[in-house]
């Protein structure tokens, strides 16, 4: 096998995720061989650093040995069994330690494969529960403007990124949106912080007016990440909890990529010192090996479904619900969590990669270079519409793989990036924007 035979037949027999495939008539896919720790390899021996942790899911790098060997041991034990009217331990043992690390606040899960699927259970879970209790009027959902949570139809309903949904909406069911707290949005003279404080002002004006008809707002707490990597203030967070608990609506955190220690913390949340009513988690959760994502909720929403009548219970099921081996491969990583003290770690880690990339955010040729935990971002000021391809292709060219969005380029980078490691992120960044600006 080598690199041109694997391109030729993936060209003619895959339909790649997200992408128009007439671009690959000039722009050749990457055959991957092998990953191992930040590093993935093509089938010539050329390496290159995974500075976006794949998508953003492979937390500890790649063929973790750790991870690895947890699911080497499942599958001797058990590989899968339907979770209607079964259970087994690897789900129970996930599903106790992910309560423990909300305090016990969130104490029931509900598992699912995919991201955009626990979006949708959550979705689905609000709007049931607000039916149970006696208020079917409330079944609208709110979004921020730029919201991402996902491409099935429900998530998307709730996404505000016009290469998405446009194509799709005549599916859709409508849904509204509230201004973001994005603190570029500033105006001259504002900090984050009132950036965010007038983001929620314009949420409860909307509340004020249409909260009998709103289930849920779901937010992407901190970081915005597919709109351009937009932060925000926690202040936002915080008020958002209290309009909702005023207002009597739901508030869904998808952290679906800002969760598993990714901003700092291991939820993103914990740091408005707030608890949604539902948490959305996958991508790092399996530490990047298999698909896995869980919905957590509260014993009020859990206790408005617990009935003789079976329509009044949770109506969605997914064939690999709670997948023993997904289970392992997400405790092997909390475990890694907890014996490596990979929270400070991380901040160390943080600090050393933004004081290396000094230069990016002093570049005349970038705007507003921000970081949130193991997130780096920065807008280039070009109105090339090819810019984020031709970075790309500029980066990869320097060993760097790293996929910008829009103008925005991001650094996600997996926690067990080393030193030269990130000497090759911000010297093959200056290059590649040297070329391509």
């Amino acid at each position: 096998m080598n690199n041109e035979d694997l391109l030729r037949r993936s060209l003619d027999a895959v339909w790649h995720p997200c992408t128009q495939m007439k671009v690959h008539e000039t722009l050749p896919l990457v055959p991957i061989r092998r990953g191992e720790g930040a590093w993935l390899e093509d089938f010539d021996g050329r390496r290159y650093l995974d500075a976006i942790s794949s998508w953003w899911v492979n937390l500890f790098g790649h063929a973790n040995p750790r991870i690895n060997a947890a699911i080497r041991d499942q599958l001797d034990r058990l590989d899968h069994v339907m979770l209607a009217g079964f259970t087994h331990e690897p789900v129970v043992a996930l599903s106790e330690k992910l309560s423990a690390l909300t305090g016990h606040e969130l104490g029931h899960c509900f598992y699912a494969s995919d991201g955009a699927s626990a979006v949708e259970i959550a979705l689905k879970m609000s709007f049931h529960f607000w039916r149970n209790t006696g208020q079917s009027g409330k079944n609208r959902f709110l979004s921020l403007a730029g919201s991402y949570h996902g491409e099935t139809l429900g998530a998307l309903a709730v996404t505000d990124v016009a290469l998405f949904r446009d194509a799709y909406a005549p599916l859709l069911r409508a849904c509204d949106t509230v201004p973001s707290p994005d603190w570029r949005l500033a105006a001259p003279g504002q900090s984050p912080r009132d950036t965010a404080v007038a983001a929620a002002v314009a949420l409860e004006t909307y509340l004020a007016e249409n909260y009998h008809e709103v289930a849920a707002l779901i937010v992407e707490p901190l970081v915005q990440c597919a709109t351009g990597m937009a932060m925000h203030d926690p202040e936002y967070l915080r008020r958002a909890r209290n309009l909702c608990d005023h207002y009597g609506v739901h508030l869904i955190a998808d952290e679906i990529a800002v969760g598993c220690g990714r901003t700092g913390t291991f939820f993103a949340h914990e740091q408005a010192g707030i608890v949604p009513d539902f948490l959305c988690l996958s991508k790092g959760i399996s530490g990047g090996t298999l698909p896995l994502s869980v919905v957590m909720t509260t014993d009020a929403v859990y206790a408005a479904f617990y009935d003789d009548l079976t329509a009044r219970g949770f109506l969605h099921s997914h064939s690999y619900t709670g997948n023993p081996l997904a289970c392992r491969a997400a405790l092997a990583t909390l475990e890694i969590f907890e014996e490596d003290g990979v929270l400070s770690s991380n901040r160390r880690l943080a600090a050393q990669i933004s004081e290396r990339a000094a230069p990016l955010a002093a570049d005349p040729r970038l705007r507003h270079f921000r970081n949130t935990g193991m997130i780096w971002a920065f807008d280039a000021a070009t109105d090339d519409p090819l810019f984020a391809r031709r970075f790309h292709q500029a980066a990869m060219a320097r060993g760097l793989l790293l996929r910008p969005l829009g103008n925005t380029v991001y650094f996600m980078p997996p926690y067990v990036i080393g030193g030269e490691e990130v000497e090759l992120l911000v010297s093959g960044t200056l290059a590649a924007l040297e070329e391509t600006l």
